[in-house]
């Protein structure tokens, strides 16, 4: 059956969009967008004639502001989120094991919290996009947000690592330009989990000392509200 991939990257916050696609019917997905790159996507819907039904976010992000609400006043997509974000702007809350339809094809949902509470992941086809929860050799950070090591770490390996070893893994952000990874690449070589304890995780992931993300005042409060208030950007700009 036809179907339409593009990854997409941002490189102000090294966020990795990804538009999926039933090519029959026209109709697709977002997953993860970035506002300043809404004419970028609104083209590419143009170009390929595709129709937006969902915006899914897997997280509320702290690096960027997500391009929901632009691209919600421009399409007939509907937003769509874990039920657990704190983003009750979202006209889809999602739990565990819920599904998605976009024409013929399916997504199925997978709780991941531990980097935020609300975390999920979505398992398309042959693929898993992980947001920040698995990215490709580590994970996301856990001392904001609510983050949470310990769920983190069973995400990982109950939820994540189960899938079978040849399910390719995007992730929603790399900062070594790496675009996929899989299951079995993870966890052969991953360097925060494969090997360690759960309580060994935990002593990593908590003695990290990171700084924090620049756009963290800014941006999760927006994403707590779909972005809305980035409405006023004028994404026809050049």
């Amino acid at each position: 059956m036809s179907i339409v991939f593009r990854q997409l990257f941002d490189e102000h916050s090294s966020t990795l969009t990804y538009l999926l696609a039933d090519a029959l019917s026209g109709d697709a997905v977002l997953i993860d967008s970035v506002a300043e790159q809404a004419a970028l996507y609104l083209g590419l819907l143009q170009e390929l004639k595709l129709n937006l039904v969902y915006l899914l976010e897997t997280h509320a992000h702290a690096d960027h502001v997500t391009g929901a609400g632009l691209m919600k006043e421009r399409t007939d997509a509907l937003t769509a989120t874990g039920r657990h974000t704190g983003t009750t702007c979202a006209d889809v809350q999602l739990a565990d094991g819920d599904t998605l339809v976009f024409g013929d094809e399916l997504i199925r949902v997978i709780a991941t919290p531990g980097h935020t509470p609300g975390c999920v992941s979505y398992r398309w086809r042959h693929c898993v996009f992980t947001g920040d929860a698995l990215l490709i050799g580590g994970c996301g950070r856990t001392d904001f947000q609510g983050g949470d090591a310990g769920r983190l770490y069973d995400s990982i390996t109950q939820r994540l690592f189960v899938l079978p070893n040849e399910t390719l893994v995007y992730p929603a952000h790399d900062y070594k330009g790496r675009r996929v990874s899989s299951i079995g690449q993870e966890k052969l070589t991953n360097e925060r989990v494969p090997g360690r304890s759960k309580q060994a995780f935990i002593e990593l992931m908590d003695n990290l000392k990171l700084p924090p993300p620049r756009m963290i005042d800014e941006a999760v409060p927006a994403n707590q509200r779909c972005g809305d208030q980035y409405a006023i950007i004028d994404i026809h700009a050049s």
